[in-house]
């Protein structure tokens, strides 16, 4: 009893991996996306030339 409770526990534990590895895949996706289009995109400065297109 206790080798199938075992057992159902790493299905569950490996199942809420595969999960949150498959949603960390789309959000870095779209992470991804934001950012070369952030890249893309970026303003020119007064002067002409291209700004810095990040903040920091």
């Amino acid at each position: 009893m206790l080798g199938l409770i075992l057992v159902l526990l790493l299905v569950l534990l490996l199942f809420g991996l595969g999960f949150a590895v498959k949603i960390l895949w789309w959000v870095g996706l779209v992470v991804l996306a934001v950012w070369l289009l952030g890249f893309l995109t970026r303003g020119t400065t007064a002067t002409g030339s291209r700004g810095r297109w990040y903040r920091w």
